[in-house]
């Protein structure tokens, strides 16, 4: 292997155009692939910001053609030489530097490589475990590369506009205590506190409360987070929020800050140009029209309620359920009776595991004709009333569901997104923006038996509905805020609760008594009672929000280094064993051993 020797790089291999023709330069980075045209050697040698082709040719430098012979993939190389321009017709308008090559006259091989475990210069099939285990080959790649620069520029992007509208950026600890409300904590145990443990935050929500008591107004951090809960593709055990606080402020006067911060966010990643402000919905109007609250409004498909007109159908299943406490809702799918029995059937099996008992549906014919198994049921008015409260006509495709809202809301929702899968109508390249607000303070679980808070217990209630707290706790709104991006929830927040009195009253309304209290937020309920202002803030999903900005298909590929589906590390291989002297000194027993019992 050789050094750098006198050579420094003049240029990236993405930098160089016609206007630098004549010019000396020196490149560095490592060979992508390598051709051999009678004699001359074509390299293209690319690092983080792009490809530069460069030349060896007998003509030029023997010695270093010579030399050019024993390159491979992946070797890492400098060079030095001249810039010229292609050969009419030659050049490659894929490229930024696709009207140049520069032709070599000395080269140093600073690094060889193995065979790579996969192939860096073409799209192919390779696992994410193989990925994982080689991420630092993977980043290689361009796709990776560029993900990483659109991290970097997000991040530039929103501490710019945060700092720019007086926020101050403070850090906030990383051991903490637990507050076992949320997802499960992943817990780091105390050596010089025999049996105590601290837990990693699952988001710095307290503190950042804590820092608007402290007066410091406008808070922000770009912070790691931890919960260990079970994977999917937008979701990691470590993930990065944009966490924000606000003193003084309502829930509009946040809304029209945090657009702000997003506008620009897009303007300077992808140059696209977001209208603020962004629509706002209710949670129920989200449920009602899209079966979630994280609705994706690229595409029609809304939710129906036919239930009014189900309660004196001559059909006694959709009767029965409207009478009692059911609904019936349907969705029309536009143009899609040409689906075929197979495809009905996959979008039954694929809504069953949902909680669908079954799916009704219908394929419009001509003149209002319905073709179904259920159009026998149904008397001619009662299909006509159907088929205008759908808005339904000849080529379209009718699904119905009946059964409680809480079975019925979310297998149409997802069916619904099921269909546009199908039919390609997430376009990636849309962005639709709406912000879901006045969700409840808390839902009823019913395995637990008691009320568990929608987003955390510090979350405000609504002012209108704070004499409910004791009497029906179920039927109180909170101030709630979250931003949907087509159909991904990218952040969300609320008005915090400032007043002691009331924070109480919502700690109690969820079971958690007042000696709980204290022994979890006793420090927290201190504060509120030495002047806490009125105050609010968010938190975005960093990770999210680069995968939608992307076009990625998981957050795995905007983050450096990633864990698998299993929380685990592939390249490290963690989490590892350790030492039963470090376990020791922890005071954890040693001979732990999982129960196979199970």
């Amino acid at each position: 292997m050789e050094s750098m020797g006198t050579l420094r790089r003049t240029h990236s291999c993405n930098d160089l155009t016609s206007a630098d023709i004549g010019k000396e330069v020196i490149l560095m980075g490592w060979v992508l692939r390598r051709r051999d045209h009678g004699g001359v050697i074509f390299i293209d040698l690319r690092d983080r910001n792009g490809l530069t082709q460069i030349i060896f040719n007998p003509e030029v430098n023997p010695e270093v053609h010579e030399k050019a012979h024993k390159l491979r993939s992946e070797w890492v190389i400098a060079v030095r030489g001249k810039v010229e321009a292609r050969l009419e017709g030659m050049a490659n308008t894929k490229l930024d530097t696709g009207e140049i090559e520069v032709f070599i006259d000395e080269l140093r091989i600073l690094n060889v490589s193995e065979t790579p475990p996969f192939p860096l210069d073409e799209e192919s099939e390779v696992s994410d475990n193989i990925r994982l285990q080689y991420r630092y080959m993977d980043l290689r790649r361009p796709e990776m590369a560029a993900n990483l620069r659109q991290r970097h520029k997000a991040v530039q992007s929103l501490r710019a506009y945060l700092n720019d509208n007086d926020f101050l950026e403070v850090e906030t600890p990383m051991l903490t205590r637990s507050t076992p409300e949320g997802a499960r904590d992943y817990l780091v145990p105390s050596r010089v506190n025999a049996g105590k443990f601290y837990a990693l935050p699952q988001s710095p929500q307290l503190f950042k409360q804590l820092l608007m008591v402290a007066g410091i107004d406008r808070y922000y951090q770009i912070v790691k987070c931890f919960r260990d809960e079970d994977l999917r593709a937008d979701r990691q055990p470590e993930f990065t929020q944009i966490d924000m606080e606000l003193s003084f402020m309502d829930q509009e006067q946040i809304i029209d800050i945090t657009e702000g911060m997003i506008a620009k966010l897009f303007k300077d990643t992808l140059d696209i140009d977001v209208a603020p402000p962004f629509h706002q919905i209710s949670y129920d109007e989200a449920m009602d029209r899209f079966g979630m609250d994280r609705p994706d409004t690229r595409f029609g498909f809304e939710l129906v309620d036919l239930t009014e007109i189900a309660k004196t159908c001559s059909f006694k299943v959709f009767r029965s359920i409207a009478d009692g406490d059911g609904t019936v809702r349907a969705i029309n799918a536009k143009g899609c009776a040409k689906f075929s029995r197979k495809d009905l059937d996959v979008l039954t099996d694929y809504v069953a595991q949902f909680g669908a008992k079954g799916l009704a549906w219908v394929k419009m014919k001509a003149d209002g004709e319905w073709q179904s198994p259920i159009a026998k049921f149904f008397s001619d008015e009662e299909r006509a009333a159907m088929t205008e409260a759908l808005d339904a006509e000849e080529g379209d495709l009718l699904f119905f569901g009946a059964d409680k809202k809480s079975v019925v809301l979310p297998v149409l929702g997802e069916l619904r997104l099921e269909i546009a899968r199908r039919l390609d109508l997430r376009d990636k390249k849309v962005f639709n923006f709406v912000w879901v607000t006045d969700f409840p303070l808390m839902e009823y679980d019913e395995n637990k038996k008691r009320f568990q808070a929608l987003h955390h217990p510090f979350t405000a209630p609504k002012e209108e509905d704070l004499d409910k707290l004791e009497s029906d706790p179920g039927s109180v709104y909170s101030q709630a805020y979250d931003l949907v991006l087509n159909g991904t929830e990218i952040g969300g927040g609320s008005i915090r609760i400032h007043q002691r009195d009331i924070q109480s009253k919502v700690l109690r309304a969820l079971d958690i008594s007042d000696e709980e209290a204290n022994d979890k937020f006793g420090f927290l309920l201190k504060a509120l009672e030495l002047g806490a202002p009125p105050h609010g803030g968010l938190a975005f999903g960093l990770d999210r929000l680069l995968m939608l900005i992307t076009g990625s298909d998981s957050i795995r590929d905007v983050i450096a280094f990633p864990k698998t589906q299993r929380a685990t590390c592939p390249l490290t291989e963690a989490p590892a064993g350790v030492a039963r002297k470090q376990l020791t000194e922890l005071y954890l027993r040693p001979d732990w051993k999982e129960n196979t019992d199970d």
